[in-house]
């Protein structure tokens, strides 16, 4: 199996700069390469040009320009350089399917931030100096940078990449390690609804709560903005330091919010597959729920618009993305893999409404966001508990018909 690691690195003055040259030469192979697609496109030929053809012309582009692209790591490029074609083949896919196209655009220097090395000791090195107690990673054209090595590194590393978070730079490793020992059963088995009030409900009338880490440094995030609004737009290289400073606090206190929800969902995942040997959970559609509302047109009189609870959609959204379930369920799922756990989605339709003493489906069962009333036999519980007793009653139907 594959997994990931992910380390601070503690590069010096002169290693940071190389690391942002690093950066900005990439990310101009990356447009270079995305307006030589849009040329070849827009000519009257109609050409088609794919990543080999761009990967061949890597080798004169570093003689042509040896002290930026040439002093670089040619795998790195190539790296770069499928990262826009599969750019470009979600496009295609996105044609196809009738979604929304998204055409691949250009990248600005602050947002192109990682730099992947598809292979250890092809222009970098892992642990480059063994001897030395301090562990450090060698990057072609920056050199050894010092690693803040938290964890054991367990298998053997298959690709590095570097990735700029702010003004703190990470390494992130893939490495390939056997399937470790599933845990110890427990013969528990569990279901849990996902809510904003809860964060989870489960079938044994336990709650987790929700810290909405969003909510709580909305203030500080407001301000932060405001202050950011303040000043004009300009290109990166023209800002002044102010400025430099108003946009590294929106994105400090945008970081501390992600890795705060990150931890709360490692936290909750690893005692849930530590604790239960089968879970079950809904098959939530987090982006349809998360929709804006239509606007509602007046047809009587034209270009007046109706109220549509758009405000309201639009709080309940807020919660959603901050309650992170996605990054949640992915969790999860990944944990419950390792430990040998099985973890099953459900579907979610009516699973609060439905009442798991007879059975009686009904809107009315639950009057209020917190409150069940089965309306046929009177059971009265938390409604989030009544979701997740059925979406735990539905898991093994749902794996029998659907077996892995």
């Amino acid at each position: 199996m594959i997994s990931a690691y992910k380390f601070l690195v503690r590069p010096t003055v002169g290693q940071a700069q190389a690391l942002g040259e690093m950066l900005r030469d990439h990310c101009s192979l990356y447009n270079g390469a995305l307006q030589e697609r849009r040329d070849a496109y827009r000519h009257v030929s109609r050409t088609s040009v794919k990543y080999g053809m761009q990967s061949a012309q890597l080798k004169e582009i570093r003689a042509f320009d040896p002290e930026c692209q040439g002093r670089w790591s040619f795998s790195s490029q190539q790296a770069t350089l499928r990262r826009l074609d599969k750019a470009f083949q979600a496009f295609f896919r996105r044609v196809r399917s009738g979604e929304a196209p998204g055409y691949p655009r250009f990248r600005g220097a602050n947002r192109f931030d990682t730099v992947d090395f598809p292979k250890d000791g092809d222009g970098c090195r892992w642990d480059s100096t063994p001897h030395d107690p301090v562990t450090r990673v060698r990057l072609q054209g920056v050199g050894h940078v010092r690693v803040n090595q938290h964890r054991p590194v367990v298998g053997r590393v298959k690709t590095v990449g570097v990735k700029r978070e702010g003004r703190r730079w990470f390494v992130v490793l893939t490495a390939e390690q056997e399937r470790p020992e599933p845990l110890p059963a427990t013969g528990s088995v569990v279901g849990i609804d996902l809510g904003t009030a809860n964060f989870i409900a489960d079938s044994n009338g336990g709650f987790v709560p929700n810290p909405r880490h969003g909510r709580i440094a909305a203030a500080k995030l407001e301000a932060a903005q405001q202050a950011l609004s303040r000043f004009p737009r300009v290109r990166r290289d023209k800002r002044t330091g102010n400025h430099r400073r108003a946009v590294e606090k929106v994105a400090e206190l945008h970081g501390k919010v992600r890795r705060q929800r990150l931890d709360h969902a490692h936290k909750t995942a690893l005692a849930l597959v530590r604790e239960h040997d089968f879970i079950a959970h809904e098959d939530l559609r987090i982006r349809n729920m998360s929709r804006s509302v239509a606007p509602r047109t007046d047809p009587g009189t034209p270009g007046v618009f109706l109220p549509n609870g758009a405000a309201a959609k639009a709080g309940l959204n807020r919660s959603i993305m901050d309650a992170g379930w996605g990054v949640f369920l992915t969790i999860l799922t990944s944990k419950a893999e390792s430990a040998g756990r099985v973890v099953v989605a459900v579907d979610p339709r009516n699973t609060s409404r439905t009442c798991p003493e007879c059975g009686h489906t009904a809107k009315e069962n639950r009057p209020t966001q917190e409150k069940f009333h089965c309306r046929s036999c009177g059971r009265t519980a938390h409604a989030d508990t009544v979701g997740a007793i059925n979406v735990l009653r539905a898991g093994p139907v749902r794996r029998e018909a659907h077996p892995a």
